[in-house]
């Protein structure tokens, strides 16, 4: 999976389009976007398939943003889920930076989502811990959480 970057953007016509521009100037293709905006900013959530042209572009343009590691998981599809596994990373002092609802069946939904600091977020959720094998990050398959407090 893509490492998502959560950008901050003027809230102005063509401001997004601009981003996507730059991308595309050097081939980068867009993968994930979810983007909200609120008064005079825009925060935008991006995957693209080449993570650093991705930062070059980024801080080329001067457009702040965070960047992390995309953890999944599943939770209950009930009213208060999102409120309880936020909570829970709340009080063990993880911010979320990102999240998306991928979608959700068979009572469950999955939360795609970056943090402020993985490893705390790894060990309130009981997600496997990240190793390197060859140079590579071995990544979390979707788990299961459970969110009541």
């Amino acid at each position: 999976m893509a490492q998502p970057f959560v950008i901050q953007l003027d809230n102005r016509p063509g401001e997004l389009a601009h981003l996507a521009r730059a991308l595309a100037t050097r081939g980068i293709s867009i993968r994930h976007l979810a983007g909200s905006s609120a008064g005079k900013q825009m925060a935008a959530m991006l995957e693209t398939d080449d993570d650093q042209v991705t930062r070059e572009v980024l801080q080329s343009m001067g457009m702040p943003f965070v960047e992390g590691d995309t953890l999944v998981v599943e939770v209950e599809d009930r009213p208060g889920a999102l409120a309880d596994f936020s909570e829970r990373l709340g009080r063990a002092g993880v911010n979320i930076t990102g999240i998306l609802v991928a979608g959700c069946h068979d009572g469950m939904c999955e939360f795609q989502f970056s943090v402020d600091d993985e490893q705390t977020a790894r060990d309130e959720l009981g997600l496997p811990r990240v190793h390197t094998v060859g140079g590579t990050r071995q990544a979390t398959a979707t788990c299961p959480v459970t969110t009541a407090p």
